[in-house]
């Protein structure tokens, strides 16, 4: 493999573990120190600032600071506010949602613009290169993926003290490291060219023109069809694994629970402790909690000759209309 390749691979793999290294297990942590509650607000902060801060940043890395020092930068920002809320977790016995929300905020803040500055410095590289970019940048953003792959991994099953970074402040450090690792790499990437001219206008630098393609019905669909998915997306990274951990069902109240009720349907939820065969039932399949999530569940549950409300009671459809629409 080429030298450049090796070398942008190695930067997607960085670039998405710093991700990886809380985006699916932050809710768990949250869970644990008493801001189950909260949740949501850490997972929507990232949407506002992503709408916002690659505009912001990609109009500096345009016209002032060529967008390989400007990812160091941002890694660097974005590192240390992260780090800071591990350090702040660390030496507070009860962590507040204020100051961790604020230095959160922060990290995450910079830390969006990077991906598409680490597009930006690959499709640089591979043209200096003589490297078609359709070609060979696909291959070299897979790495990415295993970069967040690899993160998660390690978070889930590294254990500090007995406990799993998962489900400790250990995963803001864990994002930091490597935020900070690849704030020094980025320096190394070839230069990126600036563009000093002023005759853009202000729509074209905010990238607002793009809004035009929505006349066209296949990118309209394409783009309402990915803000759907993103939707969905983000309920299961906010509450998915605290779900399965079965923290939020204990740290939220009803009015909060609907995130992981919606996406997941509760099994616990569903037993009516008054009806003696479900809760013998339920006793029985305790250890397999949440088994009525897998395919064959609704068949198998059909297949007792049981009346028409008690085997709703069971059926995960009817969990999911019950309580999630």
């Amino acid at each position: 493999m080429n030298t450049i390749k090796i070398k942008l691979s190695a930067l997607n793999f960085l670039n998405f573990a710093v991700w990886g290294s809380y985006l699916i297990s932050l809710g768990i942590y949250l869970s644990s120190i008493g801001l189950a509650q909260d949740i949501y607000w850490f997972y929507t902060v990232q949407g506002l600032v992503s709408i916002i801060m690659p505009a912001l940043i990609g109009i500096a890395a345009d016209r002032w600071i060529q967008a390989q020092r400007m990812l160091s930068l941002c890694h660097l920002i974005a590192g240390l506010a992260m780090g800071a809320a591990g350090l702040y977790c660390a030496t507070t016995s009860q962590p507040m949602f204020g100051p961790l929300f604020t230095l959160y905020t922060v990290s995450v803040a910079f830390y969006m613009p990077t991906i598409g500055l680490a597009n930006s410095v690959a499709y640089n590289a591979l043209s200096r290169a003589g490297l078609d970019t359709v070609k060979h940048f696909p291959p070299i953003r897979v790495w990415g993926t295993v970069g967040f792959i690899v993160a998660m991994l390690l978070v889930n099953f590294m254990k500090i003290d007995g406990v799993q970074l998962a489900a400790s402040y250990g995963q803001f450090f864990a994002s930091a490291i490597f935020s900070l690792i690849l704030a020094a790499y980025a320096l190394t990437m070839p230069s990126c060219p600036t563009c000093r001219a002023n005759s853009a206008s202000l729509a074209d630098a905010l990238g607002l023109k793009a809004f035009s393609l929505f006349r066209t019905r296949r990118m309209a669909v394409f783009f309402i069809f990915s803000m759907f998915l993103g939707v969905s997306l983000q309920i299961t990274n906010s509450y998915g694994s605290s779900f399965i951990s079965g923290r939020v069902c204990r740290g939220v109240g009803s009015t909060q629970r609907h995130g992981s009720d919606f996406a997941l349907a509760g099994f616990r939820d569903t037993v009516h402790p008054s009806d003696t065969l479900l809760s013998e039932t339920f006793r029985h399949k305790r250890r397999d909690a949440h088994s009525h999530v897998r395919v064959g569940a609704p068949l198998r549950i059909l297949r007792h000759r049981q009346p028409r409300l008690r085997r709703m009671a069971f059926h995960p459809l009817h969990d999911s209309l019950r309580c999630g629409f």
